[in-house]
């Protein structure tokens, strides 16, 4: 994925290290991930409250595997719960935060506490949908 980009001169230099979070109810990329698998195969019985991360098949779940074992990222998955706290936290800050963002948030802290991304690296966090959608 990355070397085509640099391969096309789209992008220099190295590359970030990419993770995918996905909720615990539907985390086909996680599964594939974990077992070394280069697909992804479907998700049964997905669910989560966090319907953007609802995606049993993933369009590109070969090519989302290649761009996570070349930039040495990996991928995670967070319970409802987690997600559901972290969507509150990030609301408390001004962001009107959806679910998945708030997964990104729980992941991330998850991987600060274990050492897998260092207090020191500029890190991106997502919040890929918008939390009105979800207020009723």
């Amino acid at each position: 994925a990355f070397r085509e980009l640099l391969a096309a001169g789209w992008v220099t230099g190295t590359p970030p290290r990419l993770y995918s979070v996905q909720a615990a109810g539907c985390a086909p990329v996680v599964r594939a991930f974990e077992a070394g698998d280069e697909q992804t195969e479907a998700w049964q019985d997905p669910w989560t409250v966090a319907s953007g991360l609802r995606v049993p098949t993933p369009l590109g779940g070969a090519i989302i595997l290649r761009a996570l074992r070349e930039t040495k990222g990996i991928a995670v998955a967070v319970t409802d719960p987690d997600l559901e706290e972290g969507t509150e936290r990030m609301a408390t800050e001004g962001i009107d935060a959806c679910p998945e963002g708030g997964a990104t948030l729980r992941a991330f802290e998850r991987l600060l506490e274990n050492g897998t991304i260092s207090r020191s690296e500029e890190t991106v966090l997502f919040n890929t949908g918008a939390g009105w959608l979800y207020r009723s």
